[in-house]
């Protein structure tokens, strides 16, 4: 009994050495600081003693052209670090415009996050470190001082035929009022999920400090999954059903939104059911979404704020346009109070737009375009959120 007692003694002595050896080493060490915002310049900082090479990628550097199977494409391009003589590798850049930039380095020809900075986002299937500048532009995406709550929220979806999550901000006070408030039902692109606008957009972010600010109204924000395969984003391991083109094609989720999501909302949390307190607004694959829900389910939404999309005649069929224009009309007729359409003029889907602009314009549809310089890009979108987000529930 006293040799096993000595022997846990003499093992927590040895662990407590060896943590305090690490403590020390930790201590000796000067922290290495990545990314380092100065006045005027940024600096980057990664420690790889054997590498031969270290680069930079991200979108503050310099774009090249390269050829695509879609075209001549401008990508960002790689820039080298310097190595001194203890293994760190720098870069110092002249300070980037405000804006939310993802960036990553190169290793040897291996792509690597910044292991120093724990400001990361999710895109989809990647993860990349993230560099903020602060600026006018770039205001909103700090924490506001009266932060509202993201809820992880699970909900029966019988027009898909599963039990889905989605997102749900509530903003500050929402808990200690007995208000009804508006909803904003805000929908991913292609490739995203139901974390895409929190984590790439900053909805939380942008949301609370435009309603701290006065500048717009107290709303929840709804943000569901748009992939009708996918229970939840792909993180949480949950098997996808498999889809076919012709699945996707006549996709079922627009109905969802109507007959599952916004019941469910109305259900379960404390909100003004009318169509003037009910917005939706999407980007990309989810302006689409707006678009046929809007024209599917007329009256229903009052605000509809279509993002870097629009509606196109692919196969020349004039059919296919008449029956917009029928649609269109239908809409019209329902009724709206905000028509928000916006893109960017070097967006590959911005031909789409105008052309959506025309035939809101040429059948007597008030609306907004809202054209930016810019592509199909994140910096557009959060800047489209901070324009339409006060214009709602007026």
């Amino acid at each position: 009994m006293k040799k096993r007692f000595f022997l846990v003694i003499a093992c927590l002595a040895i662990m407590l050495g060896v943590s305090a050896q690490e403590l020390t080493n930790f201590r000796n060490r000067t922290p290495i600081i990545s990314p380092e915002i100065g006045e005027n310049h940024v600096t980057f900082r990664f420690f790889a003693p054997q590498a031969d090479t270290v680069k930079l990628t991200g979108g503050f550097t310099p774009t090249v052209k390269v050829e695509t199977n879609w075209g001549e494409m401008e990508i960002p391009s790689n820039l080298d670090l310097t190595k001194d003589e203890n293994g760190l590798w720098s870069i110092k850049l002249p300070l980037p415009e405000p804006e939310l930039y993802t960036y990553s380095f190169i290793v040897d020809g291996i792509s690597l996050n910044d292991p120093n900075n724990v400001f990361m986002q999710r895109d989809g299937t990647r993860y990349l470190s993230v560099l903020l500048i602060p600026g006018e532009t770039t205001e909103n995406y700090f924490e506001a001082t009266k932060r509202g709550n993201l809820h992880q929220v699970w909900y029966d979806s019988p027009t898909l035929g599963m039990e889905r999550r989605m997102f749900v901000y509530t903003p500050a006070g929402y808990n200690e009022s007995t208000d009804k408030y508006p909803v904003l039902y805000l929908l991913h692109g292609a490739g995203g999920d139901e974390d895409a606008w929190s984590t790439m957009g900053r909805t939380r972010q942008i949301l609370d400090n435009l309603i701290e600010k006065g500048l717009a109204k107290p709303m929840i924000c709804v943000m569901p999954n748009g992939n009708p395969n996918q229970v939840a984003a792909r993180t949480l391991i949950i098997e996808e059903k498999p889809m076919d083109r012709d699945a996707w094609r006549n996709n079922p989720y627009p109905k969802s939104i109507v007959q599952d999501i916004v019941p469910y909302v109305e259900k379960t949390y404390r909100v003004d059911a009318r169509p003037e307190a009910r917005a939706i607004a999407g980007l990309s694959m989810g302006g689409g979404h707006t678009i046929t829900t809007s024209l599917m389910y007329p009256g229903f939404f009052d605000y509809i704020c279509p993002l870097s999309m629009g509606i196109t005649n692919r196969d020349g069929d004039e059919q296919v346009m008449k029956n917009y224009e029928t649609q269109f009309k239908a809409l019209k007729e329902a009724g709206y109070k905000l028509y928000f359409l916006a893109c960017g003029d070097t967006d590959f889907l911005f031909e789409s737009a105008k052309t959506l602009d025309k035939m809101l314009t040429d059948n007597g549809l008030e609306h907004i375009f809202h054209v930016t310089p810019g592509g199909h890009t994140w910096s557009n979108w959060r800047i489209y959120l901070n324009t339409f987000a006060p214009l709602l529930f007026k």
